[in-house]
C-alpha cells in the first residue's frame, strides 16, 4: 500500500505540468501532500518494502523537481531562487551518487530539518498557485531552512564516519 502512494507522485508529477488549470494544480498538489506524508505512516506502521525504499525519495524528488519546473517557466521566481529552495534535495542526490561510486551505499534517516523543507516546499508551491505576496518571502524561508538541513545531514554523517573510524581503530 505504501509503494501505491508513493508511486502516484509520479503520474501526478506529470499531470502538475501538463495541466494549465491552478484549480487542478492546487487538486493534484494536495493529492502529492497527502500521498507524501501518508505513505511513511503507513511503511512505519506495517512495513514498507525495499522498492518503496528506493521509490520514495525518487517520487519525491520527481514530483518536486517537476512542479518547480512549472514555477521557474512562469517567471514568479529566479533560477537562483528555485536552486536554493531545491538545494536540499540537489545535495541529497548527490550524496547518494557519491555513496554509490565510492562503492559505499548509506542512508540518513529523515530529520525535522529535512522534513520542514518538505513542508516548506509545498506552501512555496501553494503560495505561487494562489498567486500569493508569501511566494518570495516563503521561498526564501524554505531555502534557509534548505541549507539547515544540508548542514545537519552532513554532521550526522561525519559523527557517523568518525564513529565508523573509532570502531575500526578499536578492533586492531
Amino acid at each position: 500500500m505504501a509503494d501505491l502512494l508513493t508511486f502516484s507522485r509520479i503520474p501526478l508529477a506529470i499531470a502538475f505540468v501538463l495541466t494549465s488549470s491552478t484549480d487542478w494544480r492546487l487538486v493534484i498538489l494536495w493529492l502529492a501532500g497527502i500521498s507524501d506524508f501518508i505513505d511513511g505512516f503507513v511503511a512505519r506502521r506495517w512495513g514498507s518494502s525495499r522498492l518503496g525504499a528506493v521509490l520514495d525519495p525518487v517520487a519525491d524528488k520527481v514530483f518536486t523537481i517537476s512542479a518547480f519546473g512549472v514555477v521557474l517557466v512562469s517567471g514568479a521566481l529566479t533560477w537562483w531562487e528555485v536552486a536554493i529552495i531545491l538545494s536540499r534535495d540537489l545535495a541529497a542526490t548527490v550524496a547518494f551518487l557519491a555513496t554509490v561510486v565510492l562503492k559505499r551505499p548509506s542512508a540518513i534517516e529523515a530529520r525535522v530539518a529535512g522534513k520542514l523543507v518538505t513542508i516548506g516546499q509545498l506552501l512555496v508551491l501553494l503560495a505561487f498557485l494562489l498567486d500569493s505576496s508569501l511566494l518570495r518571502p516563503l521561498a526564501w524561508a524554505t531555502g534557509v531552512v534548505a541549507l539547515v538541513a544540508i548542514w545537519d545531514y552532513v554532521g550526522v554523517a561525519a559523527r557517523r564516519r568518525w564513529a565508523l573510524q573509532l570502531n575500526r581503530g578499536n578492533d586492531k
